[in-house]
């Protein structure tokens, strides 16, 4: 016989962990089945280096997204802390200077800009350029936790120049316009192409979306950092969870879903055989293409331009590196995120260099220290040594470059970020790094090949599908939540769902939300 519950939930991620929490305070009986021996999927902490006592949030890293009304709907207690610095830039040709811009509305950014540049009109765009994000996050991030709106019915809430800029134009146009200095100009671009494989006047303008998703968190944008790290938030979903009496089973591989729309059945395989288990409804926390694989049918296909884009590097360091540029201490400079070889001009060169199958040289970085902010996730002897740890993500690396799981491309991205980061610093980050205890350097490579390997997500796309807008088209949709299938009793809950992406729960609040609300 079977067994029987109210809800399963396929995956133990924090969507999942999420949905699981309101639906089991709603009174539903609720099940989560997890492939991995642990919960998490890509929000995680990991002792990835042997011997070497550092809880890196090996995947995703910072949080944003994460709503504090979903926080306080559960009653978890989710500490995050603001960086310090918002961000350091060397400048390419010339890294003996660079642009530090200060967190919030900090002093010094007039002056850093001005430094770089030679103007000072850049910063006072830079100013009403946030200004103008921090209004679009105030209107539409409320949103996110409410049924879908219609484009007309968002369109009414944003005025029309925000619309125009940030909706309906290619974001180039209006970075260009607004700023003078190509490096100014490219670091605003990152946002829009950070797990996006894009360019500033791409007519798709999937970059567009990935830049609303990256400057709308909790109706700020800002960027916090998970105090002890990305399985710290985790765990502090299971623990509510646990207190909520759900049921969590790791080292479950859900081999198949059947629903009819009223009933389901939810086979497994573990170490010790097949699970099956009868319920009202299914909730898939992972892609729509598992998703659709579940159910029997051919998984939807995966355009190139849709795919994952992304390399992530993880490393600890026996000390920080030391900069080119004099005047700013490595400690500030790497506080925030360290930009390399993000100018406008260098992140257009990359894209087309990658566009034609090659790893761009040279490669765009995004750096970012989680133990300048957060030193807990270090034991205390790494803390007084002086150690820290070290994420490089690479820009304009589409999963075309590593489908194959060639080792060899993983070893040449590796050197491209080396490369690229060394240009940049007065000594090479190789002498830097911490020793582990099988005599290696802390060093680690993942590439979106190796995500979906580890994580099952195909082509690696951290987003699970490709980035929407927070409205829709359809007006059959208008006043859905976002993970609806055509199934009733199959939902998506996870970043593939409308509104997904990113570590931020509320497809997970959404997809219960749904259930709940249903006749």
């Amino acid at each position: 016989m079977p067994d029987r519950t109210d809800c399963v939930i396929i995956g133990a991620g924090h969507n999942g962990l999420v949905a699981a929490c309101y639906l089991a305070m709603a009174g539903k009986r609720v099940h989560i089945l997890e492939a991995q021996q642990a919960v998490g999927g890509a929000t995680v902490s990991s002792r990835v280096f042997p011997g070497v006592d550092a809880a890196l949030s090996k995947y995703s890293y910072l949080v944003s997204l994460f709503a504090h009304q979903i926080r306080q709907e559960l009653g978890v207690s989710i500490r995050t802390q603001k960086r310090r610095v918002a961000s350091y830039t060397p400048d390419p040709p010339n890294p003996a200077q660079g642009m530090l811009v200060p967190a919030g509305d900090g002093d010094g950014l007039e002056r850093s800009i001005e430094r770089l540049t030679g103007r000072r009109d850049d910063a006072a765009a830079w100013r009403e350029f946030t200004a103008r994000t921090a209004t679009l996050a105030r209107i539409i991030f409320p949103t996110m936790l409410e049924p879908l709106r219609s484009r007309e019915q968002m369109r009414q809430l944003v005025p029309d120049d925000l619309w125009r800029d940030f909706i309906e134009r290619p974001i180039g146009e209006v970075i260009e316009r607004t700023f003078t200095d190509d490096l100014v100009r490219g670091v605003v671009l990152t946002d829009a192409l950070i797990g996006t494989f894009s360019h500033a006047h791409d007519p798709s303008l999937r970059q567009n979306q990935c830049f609303l998703y990256h400057v709308i968190g909790n109706g700020t944008g800002d960027w916090d950092v998970p105090v002890g790290g990305m399985g710290a938030l985790t765990g502090a979903l299971l623990a509510r969870a646990s207190e909520l009496q759900v049921q969590v089973t790791t080292g479950a591989r859900v081999t198949a879903v059947e629903a009819n729309g009223v009933r389901a059945m939810v086979r497994a395989e573990t170490a010790t055989g097949t699970l099956r288990i009868d319920c009202q409804d299914v909730l898939a926390n992972c892609a729509p293409a598992v998703l659709d694989e579940l159910l029997g049918r051919a998984p939807r296909p995966i355009k190139a331009a849709d795919a994952g884009a992304q390399v992530k590097v993880n490393m600890v360091l026996k000390r920080l590196p030391r900069l080119r540029d004099q005047t700013v201490d490595p400690a500030d400079a790497f506080a925030g995120t360290f930009h390399v070889n993000e100018s406008y001009r260098q992140l257009a060169a990359a894209h087309g260099i990658a566009s034609r199958g090659e790893i761009p040289t040279p490669l765009p970085l995004e750096i970012y220290c989680h133990s300048l902010t957060d030193p807990t996730i270090l034991g205390p002897e790494l803390r007084q040594s002086g150690a820290q740890t070290m994420t490089v993500f690479a820009l304009q690396t589409p999963h075309a470059l590593f489908a194959g799981g060639d080792d060899r491309m993983r070893k040449r991205a590796l050197r491209a970020v080396v490369a690229s980061l060394n240009s940049v610093l007065a000594e090479p980050i190789q002498g830097c790094l911490l020793i582990d205890a099988e005599g290696r350097p802390c060093i680690e490579t993942n590439t979106t090949a190796d995500i979906e390997q580890a994580l099952g997500i195909p082509t690696g796309n951290i987003f699970h599908t490709p980035l929407d807008w927070p409205f829709v088209d359809d007006p059959a949709l208008v006043g859905t939540w976002g993970g609806e299938t055509e199934i009733p009793n199959v939902t998506i809950c996870g970043s593939g769902a409308r509104r997904g992406g990113g570590v931020s729960g509320i497809p997970g609040r959404n997809a219960a939300h749904y259930l709940l609300s249903r006749p």
